[in-house]
């Protein structure tokens, strides 16, 4: 009797946790993040069990836009933030505060920068040059 070899296993995502013991097969937290942040036009990234996550979350949602959110264990931290450093405008000399807010595949800002925008009337016109909005 001949053995039947089993089928390969079907692809896996990307895992959006950053944890290389998850079922999903990651290189690196970094790349994922980055290609994530490339790719969308408005993504949250974070610590697992931010406690402002839903807070960020929630403001965007109420503006029409419901952002992926990316979290990532403690010791992934300093990777993630080095890898997002070279998205911020004007150099990566700005320190990325997390929850981090992307809009356009560059660092917007942490949840203070969000709700300042929003209240000054710039998050709006950002969201909608990402093509976050259509209206």
């Amino acid at each position: 009797m001949r053995k039947h070899d089993s089928p390969p296993p079907p692809p896996t995502a990307p895992a959006a946790d950053g944890n290389p013991g998850s079922s999903a097969a990651v290189p690196e937290p970094a790349a994922s993040v980055l290609k994530l942040v490339s790719d969308t036009a408005v993504i949250i990234i974070a610590k697992r069990g931010c406690c402002m996550c839903p807070v960020v979350q929630k403001l965007l949602q109420g503006q029409g836009v419901n952002p992926p959110l990316y979290e990532f264990d403690d010791e992934h931290e300093a990777m993630v933030a080095a890898a997002v450093s070279g998205t911020v405008v004007g150099g990566g000399a700005k320190v990325v505060e997390f929850p981090a807010v992307f809009v356009g595949g560059k660092y917007f800002g942490g949840l203070e920068r969000v709700m300042a925008a929003h209240i000054s009337g710039e998050l709006v016109p950002a969201l909608k040059q990402a093509g976050a909005l259509w209206l």
